[in-house]
């Protein structure tokens, strides 16, 4: 059996196939370890999580949440959480805008694409308008907030990514246009 790397999940034990106690390795024709079932001969492949979310604006002013769960409690971010099961990254990002802000968009425009390797994750960030005014805290926010860019708690941002893309996107409302950005967030950017 070859040993982990750090980062590599601790969590698969078993195979979801077959049951039965799983080998590290790596697996004929494959270019890196992979948990293997000796039984089944099932293959365990684990891929970056995708996170999706949005950058809701009203007029000069963009809705953040504080955030009511870890990591990161009460820190403020934009709407955002992982990817689903057998939903689109549009319908993801609108879900966790309704979840976290009880809020809606007229529409949804890609912005960016950031790696965090490190941690095997990617954000896909989309922007668009708020339908309206009608927003509270979900039930993963503390409270929700219209802020001008003056007024963001830049020092209580919850996530390096969010700050990136908020600055970001405030560079862009200067010009008027707002191209698709496509980024890496490294180890020590991440909080």
């Amino acid at each position: 059996m070859t040993d982990k790397p750090k980062g590599v999940s601790n969590k698969l034990k078993y195979c979801n196939n077959c049951g039965l106690k799983l080998d590290y390795r790596i697996p004929e024709g494959d270019d890196r370890p992979r948990f293997i079932c000796d039984a089944c001969q099932t293959i365990h492949y684990e891929n970056p999580k995708m996170v999706v979310g949005c950058i809701p604006v009203w007029k000069d002013r963009i809705l953040l949440c504080r955030r009511s769960i870890e990591p990161r409690y009460g820190k403020w971010t934009i709407p955002a959480g992982f990817f689903e099961q057998k939903e689109t990254v549009e319908a993801g990002a609108k879900r966790e805008l309704y979840e976290e802000a009880c809020a809606t968009v007229e529409f949804l425009e890609p912005y960016g694409l950031y790696n965090l390797a490190f941690i095997s994750q990617v954000y896909l960030i989309f922007q668009g308008p708020l339908k309206d005014k009608n927003f509270r805290a979900g039930h993963e926010s503390l409270e929700t907030r219209l802020f001008k860019e003056r007024e963001i708690p830049w020092d209580d941002l919850a996530f390096s990514v969010v700050r990136k893309v908020l600055r970001r996107y405030f560079e862009d409302v200067l010009t008027g246009v707002f191209p698709f950005h496509m980024g890496d967030i490294l180890p020590e950017m991440s909080y």
